[in-house]
């Protein structure tokens, strides 16, 4: 039948009496009928027949479409370049033609075609807005890796276009904290700066404001905007009413969900906790939904395992079927929101109990996320009402791998383009974690300490230069900024040891970069605040023996870390003192903290038995995050309030008197 139909149209064409009306219609029957090579052949047919039409191009176009489609990049390109010779105006044939280009791995010649399409659109009209958004997505996304002052414009354009554009929101932010561009919140025109706030991405939030209330309204405003909660909640039978749920029979069933079970950050920190698991007490289950991976850690988690189930083949109903199907009684959400995340899967509640740990640093704010894992530092007694899951402890909140690959071959200073008699400070967080707060600090102390360097991570030139230029104009000669190349883990490692210390960022400070530094025995001066991200290098430090590392005012931060750089006998005593505790602090005792982990899932699985899961409270949050977006949270100083708590509920009290504000269970209470 499809075949007729491509014969009856070949004829007609011979004959003459074939319009462009005809054929798109038999191309599209043609394609429902699952012959797009007929359909590729009958557009060949009649560009052969009328190379002069008047809508060459849109026959071009359309042709090009379908080739794109079915995958034959090389038809598709000759299509769109016929279109675009046929109507040089014709944005869409420029905007799909880049992104074939890209797709062949000709980037630049992409840019140029998106580029294009924009320059054509440069006087907007109504009819205009929506290709040229499209055009600059497309010059945004790819521009985001390398040329980010190209994507943070084509960005700003789309936003000056069309204000509701929420991710588009999120990545502009988060390219301006990659390029140290402060303010950060620096509304284009038409944008209120309360609508940035709230497009935020949560890692971009926690690296903006130390203000944890703004981060639990804002993730859950993330989650419940992205996510909702209109997916079918699936709900295990409690133990009672399954016998399959009786663990005194079998082993407690812990999942791992995460895309980061290979050579990541998480990865490299939980693996050797996953290799500690007591077999005899729990059975592990690891949902992977990650890249494929084949590399050492990816290989180490594998081993450890009951079973390994990769769930990139499954929809997010399915692999949450799956995960209820095995009988999973923890699910341990190790991405949070972060790259890679199946949050849906959570919201599905597969599993009866879920648990938010390690991956992201804060709260989830969702109603599925029952516990989040944390330690007497970083969520201390007291900042329990900064997050809406309950809180359970670990001696130490972060896991260590005590089979780090440092490579033999240790590098001089030389080699890294430092000065050998000088001192050293380095920094090797990404530039995002870089805040103006604390460039001003570390320019305060390099002016004190004269001679001393700053060694960072070498981004890309252009926001090199911008950090040096920031550096000129505080008096600190752009040479004293050093910038390393990126390395391996291993080759990484290794060079540690050439820094004398590690000065920590903030609000949003080192992770796994700290226990890092801290493995290599370089001690990290680092500055807590109250919030999760800005916590967690204090719990590091204080777990590998070093608490008088840990500064809670900006005063202290320059002056200890200017004290070290006057007196290299100190700093010396404390890599000392790093060296011969490594094996005995709390911070690598990673059979510790397999056994407490053991310990509190067992603890969470009893209170589920006798009916006393935690519930999350999300009441407010709305208002929450209404009463955090007023203020200008980056030129805040709320390090220097004395009680972020009072300071947060007074301004919820003055909106309690223009519009009265129901009471919750964590801030507010009125009546």
């Amino acid at each position: 039948m499809v075949l007729e139909v491509f014969l009856s149209a070949v004829k007609a064409l011979a004959e003459g009496t074939f319009g462009t009306g005809d054929l798109f219609g038999t191309v599209e029957q043609l394609a429902a009928g699952g012959r797009a090579d007929l359909a590729g052949q009958l557009y060949k047919l009649w560009i052969g027949a009328y190379p002069e039409s008047p809508v060459l191009y849109a026959v071009s176009f359309n042709q090009g479409v379908l080739a794109a489609g079915y995958g034959d990049l090389a038809t598709a390109r000759l299509a769109y370049e016929r279109a675009i010779a046929a109507k040089p105006d014709f944005v869409p044939a420029h905007i799909n033609l880049g992104s074939v280009l890209e797709r062949q791995g000709e980037v630049e010649n992409a840019v140029g075609q998106w580029q294009a399409a924009i320059d054509t659109l440069a006087p907007v009209t109504g009819a205009s807005v929506g290709l040229k958004i499209m055009a600059l997505r497309q010059l945004g996304r790819v521009m985001k890796g390398n040329g980010r002052p190209a994507a943070e414009s084509a960005l700003r354009q789309i936003l000056e276009l069309d204000h509701a554009e929420g991710d588009v929101a999120e990545h502009f932010i988060a390219l301006r904290l990659l390029q140290c561009k402060w303010p950060v919140v620096e509304a284009p025109e038409g944008v209120r700066r309360e609508t940035l706030l709230r497009s935020m991405h949560p890692l971009s939030a926690a690296a903006y404001a130390d203000a944890p209330l703004f981060h639990l309204a804002q993730n859950w405003n993330y989650n419940r905007s992205r996510i909702g909660y209109k997916a079918p909640v699936l709900d295990p039978a409690p133990p009672e009413e399954d016998p399959e749920r009786d663990t005194k029979s079998r082993r407690l069933r812990i999942g791992y969900l995460s895309s980061d079970l290979c050579a990541h950050a998480v990865g490299y920190l939980i693996v050797e906790a996953m290799e500690l698991h007591n077999h005899d007490k729990l059975e592990m289950v690891v949902y992977y939904c990650g890249p494929p991976a084949t590399d050492w850690i990816n290989a180490r988690i594998k081993a450890s395992t009951d079973r390994w189930v990769d769930i990139n083949g499954m929809d997010d109903e399915a692999a949450a079927r799956q995960i209820q199907a095995d009988g999973i009684d923890i699910l341990v959400d190790l991405n949070g929101n972060t790259k890679g995340s199946r949050t849906k899967i959570c919201a599905m509640r597969p599993a009866p109990i879920i648990v938010n740990w390690l991956g992201f640093p804060g709260t989830m704010a969702t109603p599925y996320h029952h516990y989040i894992i944390a330690d007497d530092w970083i969520i201390p007694e007291g900042h329990e009402i900064f997050v809406s899951e309950k809180v359970v402890r670990l001696p130490c909140y972060q896991p260590n791998d005590r089979k780090r690959q440092v490579s033999p071959v240790r590098p001089s200073r030389q080699d890294a383009r430092l000065p050998e008699d000088a001192m050293v400070y380095c920094c090797f967080n990404w530039t995002q974690k870089i805040s103006r707060k604390i460039f001003e600090l570390w320019m305060s102390i390099l002016r004190q300490v004269p001679n001393s360097v700053l060694w960072l991570l070498d981004t890309d030139e252009e926001t090199n230069l911008y950090l040096a230029g920031l550096a000129a104009s505080h008096g600190i000669a752009a040479e004293r900024l050093v910038f390393g190349e990126w390395m391996s883990s291993p080759n990484h490692l290794a060079r540690y040891p050439l820094a004398d210390v590690f000065l920590d960022t903030y609000p949003y400070g080192a992770h796994t970069t700290a226990s890092d530094a801290l493995w290599m025995g370089v001690p990290i001066i680092t500055l807590s605040g109250n919030s999760f991200a800005s916590r967690v290098c204090g719990s590091l430090a204080r777990s590998a023996g070093l608490p008088d590392l840990v500064c809670t005012t900006p005063e202290d931060y320059v002056a200890l870390a200017v004290d070290l750089g006057h007196n290299p006998e100190k700093v010396l005593r404390y890599k000392t003192q790093l060296e011969e505790g490594r094996n005995s602090c709390a911070l690598f005792d990673t059979d510790l903290l397999a056994r407490r982990l053991e310990k509190l899932y067992a603890k969470m699985w009893a209170d589920y038995r006798r009916g006393a899961l935690p519930r999350p409270d999300l009441t407010n949050l709305d208002i929450y995050l209404e009463a955090a977006v007023e203020d200008d949270l980056e030129a805040a100083d709320l390090l220097g309030v004395a009680d972020y708590k009072e300071w947060f509920r007074q301004k919820l009290a003055q909106r309690h008197r223009a519009c009265p504000i129901p009471d919750d269970k964590r801030l507010w209470k009125h009546s």
